[in-house]
Formats: structure tokens, C-alpha cells, sequence
């Protein structure tokens, strides 16, 4: 069963991040500097939330709100949900469909260590799912 270190492993740990005192325009330009869909949100290097594009679309375009003026903190989601390393894919993927939530921040020992996105889960199960096959088939053909 893969585990969310193997995820890391192969994509990376790289995280973007935003300070919660930051504009959200800032957040926004920098998730389309970089193609992703939510940044995390540190105060020092402690994961305070997490803001996604889901979060500006609801909380500042549909409200009126000025995204020059509006700092990340008003529209984060705070303390958001986290796993470890040794978390598996399938905990991971169970996590994002019962709260509906398309990031999750992996914490060890408190300390940040990455993100996955529900693409990589996905992306994992995919992958898993046509080794397996290939197995398979090399049993019955052999």
C-alpha cells in the first residue's frame, strides 16, 4: 500500500506558501505563477491555513470584497486538515471525499514536509492500479 512519502518522494516537497497579513491578489497571482490551485498559509514556519482558489471564488469575487485590500487570513480555511507520511493513499482519498477538500498539508512531528493535491492521489491510484494489472496479466500469460 503506497504511502504518502512515496508520494513525496516522486513529486517532490516543494510547498508554495502566503503569508496570512498578505493581499489575496498576492495569493492569487502567485497560485497562477506557479499552476496550482491553493497555497498554504505559514506564520514563521507554522502552517496557520490554507487558501484555495475555491476560497477567493466564494469569499471575495461572490462577496464584493477588493482582493488588494482583503488579507489571506479573512479567507483561509485555518487548521486545516493534515496527514503524515506514513498516511496511505487510500486514508488520503477517503479524508478528501468526506470533507471535500482537494489539499491536504503533511505534517512529521508538527513540522510541514509537504502537500498532496487530489491529482496525486488519483494520479497514484491510476498508476498502482495498472501495475497490478500488468501483473496480472503476465501471471495468466505465463
Amino acid at each position: 500500500m503506497r504511502q504518502v512519502r512515496h508520494l513525496l518522494e516522486d513529486k517532490g516537497s516543494a510547498v508554495y506558501s502566503i503569508a496570512p497579513e498578505a493581499p489575496v491578489l498576492d495569493a492569487i497571482r502567485m497560485m497562477a505563477e506557479r499552476g496550482v490551485g491553493a497555497l498554504l498559509v505559514l506564520r514563521g514556519d507554522a502552517l496557520a491555513g490554507i487558501v484555495t482558489e475555491r476560497d477567493y471564488a466564494r469569499k471575495v469575487i461572490l462577496k464584493g470584497h477588493s482582493s488588494r485590500e482583503t488579507p489571506v487570513s479573512d479567507i483561509m480555511t485555518p487548521a486545516p486538515t493534515s496527514v503524515s507520511p506514513g498516511t496511505t493513499v487510500d486514508e488520503c482519498m477517503r479524508l478528501c471525499t468526506e470533507l471535500r477538500v482537494r489539499h491536504l498539508p503533511v505534517l512529521e512531528n508538527g513540522a510541514l514536509v509537504g502537500i498532496v493535491s487530489i491529482g496525486d492521489l488519483v494520479k497514484a491510484v491510476i498508476n498502482d492500479q495498472a501495475t497490478e494489472i500488468d501483473q496480472l496479466q503476465r501471471y495468466i500469460a505465463g
